[in-house]
Protein backbone atom coordinates (compact mmCIF):
# COMPACT_ATOMS: atom_id res chain seq x y z
CA UNK A 1 0.00 0.00 0.00
CA UNK A 2 1.56 3.63 -0.51
CA UNK A 3 2.28 5.59 2.01
CA UNK A 4 -0.78 8.23 3.15
CA UNK A 5 -0.02 11.98 2.84
CA UNK A 6 1.03 11.66 6.57
CA UNK A 7 4.24 11.99 7.03
CA UNK A 8 5.64 9.66 10.15
CA UNK A 9 8.74 10.66 11.80
CA UNK A 10 11.60 7.34 12.29
CA UNK A 11 10.36 4.84 15.16
CA UNK A 12 12.86 6.41 17.59
CA UNK A 13 11.43 9.92 16.73
CA UNK A 14 7.38 8.96 18.40
CA UNK A 15 8.08 9.95 21.77
CA UNK A 16 10.89 10.22 24.33
CA UNK A 17 13.10 7.58 25.85
CA UNK A 18 11.05 8.11 29.17
CA UNK A 19 8.39 5.35 28.58
CA UNK A 20 8.66 1.61 29.24
CA UNK A 21 7.49 -0.25 26.19
CA UNK A 22 3.95 -2.07 26.98
CA UNK A 23 2.66 0.73 29.20
CA UNK A 24 -0.97 0.39 27.04
CA UNK A 25 -0.76 -3.29 26.43
CA UNK A 26 -4.69 -4.42 25.76
CA UNK A 27 -5.54 -0.38 26.03
CA UNK A 28 -8.10 0.53 23.25
CA UNK A 29 -8.04 4.51 21.55
CA UNK A 30 -10.56 6.06 19.82
CA UNK A 31 -9.37 9.24 18.04
CA UNK A 32 -11.33 11.35 16.04
CA UNK A 33 -8.85 13.49 13.17
CA UNK A 34 -6.69 10.50 13.26
CA UNK A 35 -5.60 10.81 9.77
CA UNK A 36 -4.19 14.03 10.44
CA UNK A 37 -0.54 14.57 11.56
CA UNK A 38 -0.82 15.38 14.99
CA UNK A 39 -3.25 13.08 15.88
CA UNK A 40 -2.10 9.94 13.99
CA UNK A 41 1.10 11.20 15.25
CA UNK A 42 -0.54 10.35 18.75
CA UNK A 43 -2.19 7.06 18.17
CA UNK A 44 0.91 5.80 16.76
CA UNK A 45 3.09 6.17 19.61
CA UNK A 46 0.31 5.18 21.75
CA UNK A 47 -0.23 1.88 19.13
CA UNK A 48 4.14 1.28 19.67
CA UNK A 49 3.39 1.10 23.45
CA UNK A 50 0.53 -1.93 23.07
CA UNK A 51 -2.31 -0.01 22.31
CA UNK A 52 -5.01 -1.30 19.75
CA UNK A 53 -6.52 1.84 17.41
CA UNK A 54 -9.70 3.15 15.47
CA UNK A 55 -9.26 6.50 13.79
CA UNK A 56 -11.94 8.47 12.22
CA UNK A 57 -11.79 10.75 9.67
CA UNK A 58 -14.29 12.29 7.24
CA UNK A 59 -11.99 10.93 3.65
CA UNK A 60 -12.26 7.05 4.34
CA UNK A 61 -9.80 5.80 1.96
CA UNK A 62 -7.11 7.85 3.54
CA UNK A 63 -7.90 7.29 6.78
CA UNK A 64 -7.72 3.08 6.05
CA UNK A 65 -4.67 3.97 4.84
CA UNK A 66 -3.43 5.54 7.71
CA UNK A 67 -4.57 3.02 10.25
CA UNK A 68 -2.71 0.34 7.83
CA UNK A 69 0.52 2.31 8.34
CA UNK A 70 0.37 3.02 12.03
CA UNK A 71 -0.36 -0.42 12.51
CA UNK A 72 2.74 -1.58 11.20
CA UNK A 73 4.63 0.48 14.55
CA UNK A 74 3.69 -2.97 16.31
CA UNK A 75 3.67 -6.16 14.80
CA UNK A 76 0.57 -7.78 16.27
CA UNK A 77 -1.22 -4.68 16.75
CA UNK A 78 -4.79 -3.96 15.57
CA UNK A 79 -5.67 -0.20 14.04
CA UNK A 80 -8.98 0.09 12.01
CA UNK A 81 -9.82 3.66 9.76
CA UNK A 82 -13.34 4.66 10.02
CA UNK A 83 -14.97 7.21 7.47
CA UNK A 84 -16.93 9.29 9.82
CA UNK A 85 -18.38 12.49 9.69
CA UNK A 86 -18.43 14.07 13.90
CA UNK A 87 -21.09 16.08 12.73
CA UNK A 88 -23.28 13.13 12.46
CA UNK A 89 -23.91 11.49 15.92
CA UNK A 90 -25.60 8.61 14.21
CA UNK A 91 -22.14 7.74 12.52
CA UNK A 92 -20.06 8.05 15.48
CA UNK A 93 -22.40 5.96 17.41
CA UNK A 94 -22.16 3.27 14.64
CA UNK A 95 -18.34 3.85 14.76
CA UNK A 96 -18.16 3.38 18.34
CA UNK A 97 -20.31 -0.39 18.02
CA UNK A 98 -18.13 -1.49 15.68
CA UNK A 99 -14.93 -0.53 17.23
CA UNK A 100 -15.99 -2.28 20.44
CA UNK A 101 -17.09 -5.26 18.26
CA UNK A 102 -13.94 -5.27 16.46
CA UNK A 103 -11.97 -4.36 19.61
CA UNK A 104 -13.53 -5.44 22.66
CA UNK A 105 -13.86 -1.87 24.28
CA UNK A 106 -12.69 1.96 24.60
CA UNK A 107 -10.11 3.37 27.18
CA UNK A 108 -8.77 6.26 25.84
CA UNK A 109 -10.86 8.73 23.79
CA UNK A 110 -8.93 11.72 22.04
CA UNK A 111 -11.22 14.50 20.33
CA UNK A 112 -9.07 15.77 17.60
CA UNK A 113 -11.38 16.41 14.57
CA UNK A 114 -11.10 19.99 13.25
CA UNK A 115 -11.10 22.82 10.47
CA UNK A 116 -9.03 25.83 9.82
CA UNK A 117 -7.85 28.87 8.01
CA UNK A 118 -6.89 31.98 8.03
CA UNK A 119 -9.79 34.79 7.45
CA UNK A 120 -10.69 38.34 8.63
CA UNK A 121 -14.26 38.85 9.61
CA UNK A 122 -15.33 40.02 6.43
CA UNK A 123 -13.85 37.61 4.45
CA UNK A 124 -15.50 34.86 6.60
CA UNK A 125 -18.68 33.93 5.88
CA UNK A 126 -21.51 32.62 8.58
CA UNK A 127 -21.52 29.74 6.91
CA UNK A 128 -18.21 29.07 6.95
CA UNK A 129 -18.04 30.35 10.93
CA UNK A 130 -20.65 27.49 11.52
CA UNK A 131 -18.54 24.92 9.73
CA UNK A 132 -15.71 25.24 12.13
CA UNK A 133 -17.85 25.32 15.09
CA UNK A 134 -19.62 22.33 14.06
CA UNK A 135 -16.86 20.24 12.94
CA UNK A 136 -14.39 21.54 16.27
CA UNK A 137 -17.03 22.06 18.84
CA UNK A 138 -20.03 19.68 18.24
CA UNK A 139 -18.24 17.44 16.51
CA UNK A 140 -16.14 16.96 20.43
CA UNK A 141 -19.73 16.54 22.21
CA UNK A 142 -21.20 14.21 19.72
CA UNK A 143 -17.91 11.83 19.52
CA UNK A 144 -17.88 12.11 23.72
CA UNK A 145 -21.73 11.45 23.87
CA UNK A 146 -20.94 8.50 21.68
CA UNK A 147 -18.00 7.08 23.61
CA UNK A 148 -19.53 7.81 27.31
CA UNK A 149 -21.63 4.55 27.57
CA UNK A 150 -17.99 2.88 26.76
CA UNK A 151 -15.77 5.16 28.97
CA UNK A 152 -18.34 4.50 31.82
CA UNK A 153 -17.11 0.62 31.83
CA UNK A 154 -13.55 1.28 31.54
CA UNK A 155 -13.03 4.56 33.89
CA UNK A 156 -11.67 6.09 30.65
CA UNK A 157 -9.83 9.24 29.78
CA UNK A 158 -10.78 11.83 27.17
CA UNK A 159 -8.43 14.36 25.40
CA UNK A 160 -9.10 17.22 23.63
CA UNK A 161 -6.90 18.94 20.93
CA UNK A 162 -7.50 22.36 21.31
CA UNK A 163 -5.44 25.09 20.64
CA UNK A 164 -3.93 28.51 22.18
CA UNK A 165 -5.61 31.13 20.00
CA UNK A 166 -8.39 32.62 22.54
CA UNK A 167 -6.18 33.01 25.43
CA UNK A 168 -5.20 36.91 24.26
CA UNK A 169 -7.23 36.69 20.81
CA UNK A 170 -5.15 35.90 17.74
CA UNK A 171 -6.23 37.62 14.39
CA UNK A 172 -7.64 35.79 11.37
CA UNK A 173 -8.47 33.18 13.80
CA UNK A 174 -11.95 34.51 15.22
CA UNK A 175 -13.88 31.08 14.33
CA UNK A 176 -11.06 28.43 15.75
CA UNK A 177 -10.33 30.71 18.69
CA UNK A 178 -14.28 30.53 19.40
CA UNK A 179 -14.73 26.46 18.81
CA UNK A 180 -11.77 26.17 20.99
CA UNK A 181 -12.59 27.76 23.57
CA UNK A 182 -16.03 25.92 23.56
CA UNK A 183 -14.52 22.54 23.62
CA UNK A 184 -12.02 23.72 26.48
CA UNK A 185 -15.57 24.64 28.26
CA UNK A 186 -16.82 21.41 27.48
CA UNK A 187 -14.16 19.67 28.99
CA UNK A 188 -13.50 21.79 32.25
CA UNK A 189 -16.99 20.56 32.85
CA UNK A 190 -16.77 16.84 31.93
CA UNK A 191 -14.11 16.74 34.22
CA UNK A 192 -16.55 17.92 36.93
CA UNK A 193 -19.55 15.72 35.69
CA UNK A 194 -17.46 12.62 35.04
CA UNK A 195 -15.09 12.52 37.25
CA UNK A 196 -16.75 10.78 40.26
CA UNK A 197 -17.47 7.73 37.51
CA UNK A 198 -13.66 7.52 37.06
CA UNK A 199 -13.30 9.11 33.89
CA UNK A 200 -11.00 11.89 33.45
CA UNK A 201 -10.76 14.65 30.70
CA UNK A 202 -7.86 16.89 30.18
CA UNK A 203 -7.08 19.37 27.11
CA UNK A 204 -3.46 19.50 24.91
CA UNK A 205 -3.08 22.43 23.08
CA UNK A 206 -0.61 22.28 20.44
CA UNK A 207 1.81 25.35 19.22
CA UNK A 208 3.64 25.28 15.86
CA UNK A 209 4.37 21.76 14.79
CA UNK A 210 6.72 21.82 12.54
CA UNK A 211 5.69 19.44 8.79
CA UNK A 212 1.96 19.35 10.00
CA UNK A 213 -1.03 20.34 8.06
CA UNK A 214 -1.24 23.44 10.32
CA UNK A 215 2.05 25.04 9.87
CA UNK A 216 0.90 24.66 5.90
CA UNK A 217 -2.29 26.27 6.14
CA UNK A 218 -1.48 28.78 8.52
CA UNK A 219 1.76 29.85 8.44
CA UNK A 220 1.58 30.94 4.59
CA UNK A 221 5.05 31.98 3.15
CA UNK A 222 3.68 34.95 2.45
CA UNK A 223 3.33 35.75 6.14
CA UNK A 224 6.67 35.00 7.69
CA UNK A 225 10.11 36.12 6.49
CA UNK A 226 12.49 33.59 5.65
CA UNK A 227 14.60 34.15 8.31
CA UNK A 228 12.04 33.68 10.76
CA UNK A 229 11.13 30.28 9.18
CA UNK A 230 14.20 28.92 9.25
CA UNK A 231 15.01 30.27 12.61
CA UNK A 232 11.63 30.72 14.78
CA UNK A 233 13.80 32.51 17.71
CA UNK A 234 11.70 35.99 17.93
CA UNK A 235 8.17 33.67 17.57
CA UNK A 236 9.13 30.97 19.87
CA UNK A 237 11.13 31.10 23.37
CA UNK A 238 12.69 28.07 22.82
CA UNK A 239 13.90 29.05 19.03
CA UNK A 240 12.61 26.54 17.35
CA UNK A 241 8.80 24.91 15.91
CA UNK A 242 7.74 22.10 17.69
CA UNK A 243 7.44 18.13 17.10
CA UNK A 244 4.67 15.54 16.47
CA UNK A 245 6.78 13.29 19.12
CA UNK A 246 6.25 15.61 21.84
CA UNK A 247 2.55 15.99 21.62
CA UNK A 248 2.86 12.84 21.65
CA UNK A 249 4.39 12.58 25.03
CA UNK A 250 2.20 14.37 26.81
CA UNK A 251 -0.17 12.03 25.63
CA UNK A 252 1.75 9.17 26.78
CA UNK A 253 1.60 11.15 30.51
CA UNK A 254 -2.37 11.56 30.61
CA UNK A 255 -3.10 7.85 29.61
CA UNK A 256 -0.51 6.75 31.86
CA UNK A 257 -0.59 5.80 35.40
CA UNK A 258 1.26 8.46 36.15
CA UNK A 259 -1.54 11.18 34.89
CA UNK A 260 -4.00 9.17 36.84
CA UNK A 261 -4.81 11.94 39.13
CA UNK A 262 -4.74 14.55 36.48
CA UNK A 263 -8.26 16.01 35.92
CA UNK A 264 -9.19 19.18 34.22
CA UNK A 265 -6.34 20.41 33.20
CA UNK A 266 -4.51 22.79 29.70
CA UNK A 267 -1.33 21.36 28.85
CA UNK A 268 -0.10 23.58 26.34
CA UNK A 269 2.40 22.30 24.43
CA UNK A 270 4.22 25.53 22.80
CA UNK A 271 7.39 26.37 23.79
CA UNK A 272 5.39 29.25 25.39
CA UNK A 273 5.17 30.55 22.32
CA UNK A 274 1.63 32.08 23.24
CA UNK A 275 2.68 34.51 25.76
CA UNK A 276 4.85 36.35 23.00
CA UNK A 277 3.00 38.72 21.18
CA UNK A 278 4.94 38.08 18.04
CA UNK A 279 2.41 35.86 16.69
CA UNK A 280 2.25 35.23 12.60
CA UNK A 281 -0.25 37.84 11.94
CA UNK A 282 1.08 40.30 13.84
CA UNK A 283 3.83 40.72 11.20
CA UNK A 284 1.06 42.23 9.21
CA UNK A 285 -0.56 44.01 11.66
CA UNK A 286 -2.51 46.23 11.34
CA UNK A 287 -1.84 46.33 7.50
CA UNK A 288 -3.94 43.62 6.51
CA UNK A 289 -7.46 45.33 8.97
CA UNK A 290 -7.09 49.02 7.02
CA UNK A 291 -8.89 49.58 4.25
CA UNK A 292 -8.27 48.98 0.87
CA UNK A 293 -6.75 45.48 2.00
CA UNK A 294 -9.61 43.64 2.13
CA UNK A 295 -8.17 41.41 -0.69
CA UNK A 296 -5.17 40.58 0.70
CA UNK A 297 -4.23 36.63 -0.27
CA UNK A 298 -3.62 35.03 2.92
CA UNK A 299 -2.66 31.51 1.04
CA UNK A 300 -0.31 30.69 -1.19
CA UNK A 301 -0.84 26.98 -1.14
CA UNK A 302 -3.21 24.81 -3.28
CA UNK A 303 -6.75 25.14 -2.49
CA UNK A 304 -6.07 28.45 -1.00
CA UNK A 305 -9.43 29.76 -2.79
CA UNK A 306 -11.84 27.19 -1.26
CA UNK A 307 -10.19 27.91 2.55
CA UNK A 308 -10.97 31.37 2.07
CA UNK A 309 -13.62 31.89 4.27
CA UNK A 310 -16.79 32.22 1.65
CA UNK A 311 -16.28 28.91 0.24
CA UNK A 312 -17.04 26.51 3.06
Amino acid sequence: MSNPAVPFPPEDELYSNAWAKDIFKDKVVFCTGGAGTICSGQVRALVSLGANAAILGRREANTKAVAAEIAKVRPGSKVIGFGCDVRDYNALVSTVEATVKELGKIDFLICGAAGNFLSTIEGLSSNAFKTVIDIDLLGSYNTVKACLPELRKTKGRIIFVSATFHYTGTALQAHVGAAKAGIDALSHTLALELGPAGITSNIIAPGAIANTEGMERLAPKNMIPDDMRKNPAKLNPLGRWGTVSEVADSTIFLFSDAGRYVNGITLVVDGGSWRNSNSIANFLYPTIFQPGAENFDFMTTKGAKKQNGSKL
